[in-house]
């Protein structure tokens, strides 16, 4: 049983990993905010307290979170997001190598590196150079070459790329969780009216649950040194995922575009390609979008806690 540490465990990500993980034969040790109930406080923004976790937990194997993920939040305030994402990378990655034992870490940056792409080149492939147009995109193509730089032979470095993932619990400032939240308190409200940004955005979706199957296969398989895709391969359009919620919720909606959720230099299609992640480690997702779709809006309706971010 190896002993996996993951940071960011009090994310929205993280709580599905560890169970993921857990399922899966690892000893799992969760690491995050001290405000929340997890098994050993971590905040990277402290050195000798990363370095602090890194010797009681002793990992064997470390599933690497932790990060500023919300792309408003990093324009807002860059340096925050580099200190966490950057910078808090670095002093996780100097702790195992200071310790000196050896130890498998699965980064988990972001398609955001991918930055805006001409047409020509989807489905977005590992090769493809990078061109971060944000903050948060910009602290993740760092990490990555972070992560890639500090590898040797006993510290093996795998990067995952995930796309845009979904499930229950996320965080509504992210678009699907924020439609169906708003769906959700609509009968309260008394009102029909449904704030939008772009619906012509055409995104990569797939569900949490298969995103952290997807890293169990990584950590497991993924080759030390590689970059993997996480996707689903398909585009779809932000209206027709509205669409699917409100046909689900079975209520009249009018729905109404707000200038403020526009997003600046929005891309209008991005998807990717998961043939090597497949080739590789034999995943291939399983939740479908319509079940995706009606566990989100059960759970907004539920009330259930939400969580930003991976922690």
């Amino acid at each position: 049983m190896a002993r996996l540490l993951i940071t960011g465990a009090s994310g929205f990500v993280g709580a599905y990993a560890a169970a993921t993980f857990a399922a899966h034969g690892y000893e799992v040790i969760r690491a995050g905010h001290a405000a929340q109930p997890l098994d050993i406080a971590l905040d990277l923004r402290d050195e000798h307290g990363v370095q602090a976790v890194v010797d009681v937990v002793q990992p064997e194997c470390v599933l690497h979170l932790a990060a500023q993920s919300f792309v408003p939040a990093a324009l807002a305030d860059p340096l925050a997001t580099y200190e966490v994402n950057v910078l808090g990378t670095a002093r996780l990655l100097q702790a195992l190598q200071v310790r000196g034992t050896r130890v498998r870490v699965l980064l988990v940056s972001s398609a955001e590196v991918y930055g805006q792409v001409a047409a020509e080149y989807f489905p977005l492939r590992e090769t493809l150079a990078l061109s971060p147009r944000n903050p948060y995109a910009a602290s993740k193509a760092a990490a990555e070459m972070l992560a890639l730089v500090a590898q040797t032979p006993a510290l093996e470095v795998v990067v995952a790329r995930p796309f845009n993932h979904i499930g229950p619990g996320q965080d509504p400032r992210f678009v699907v969780a924020g439609f169906a939240a708003q769906l959700a308190a609509l009968p309260q409200n008394g009102s029909r009216i449904l704030q939008v940004g772009n619906l012509d955005a055409e995104r990569d979706f797939l569900d949490v649950r298969d995103v952290v199957r997807a890293y169990v296969g990584l950590m497991r398989d993924g080759q030390a040194g590689e970059i993997y895709n996480v996707c689903s391969g398909r585009p779809v359009a932000m209206k027709e995922m509205l669409r699917r919620l409100i046909e689900l919720s079975g209520q009249p909606v009018e729905v109404r575009q707000d200038p403020q959720r526009l997003r600046l230099h929005d891309v209008p299609r991005f998807y990717g390609d998961a043939t090597k992640l497949e080739r590789e480690t034999g995943w291939v997702p399983k939740y479908p979008l319509a079940d995706s779709l009606a566990a989100i809006l059960e759970a907004a309706r539920a009330g259930a806690p939400s969580v930003a971010g991976n922690g």
